[in-house]
């Protein structure tokens, strides 16, 4: 947010999709891992950011609905991903067979 009220505000370039993942999480009452740690990466970028206020008032709002202050997130992002967790990576294990059909032949 900017610290004055003459400080020019910007756009970020990945505001429309952080406002759709934003949306997302408040619709989520009890965050999961993947929840806490998109929060977290969040924060980090827009912190210091002159801009997309709403952003980060709904992000502080999430904090609020969780019930966490941004220590106790960054403590459980950190030990999420000191555990080996990475977004995404249980459904990429989970997603086809192994069988690659690409070089099959038909002989």
């Amino acid at each position: 947010m900017p610290d004055s009220p003459s400080e020019p505000t910007q756009s970020h370039p990945l505001l429309g999709t952080d406002r759709d993942l934003i949306d997302r999480l408040l619709a989520c009452e009890t965050p999961g891992d993947a929840e806490l740690t998109e929060l977290a990466r969040l924060l980090i970028r827009y912190e210091g950011f002159p801009g997309a206020d709403d952003l980060q008032q709904d992000m502080q709002r999430l904090l609020t609905l969780w019930s966490l202050t941004r220590d106790e997130l960054n403590n459980q992002a950190r030990a999420l991903w000191t555990k080996g967790f990475r977004p995404g990576a249980a459904a990429s294990k989970a997603v086809g067979s192994g069988f690659d059909t690409s070089e099959a032949s038909d002989d």
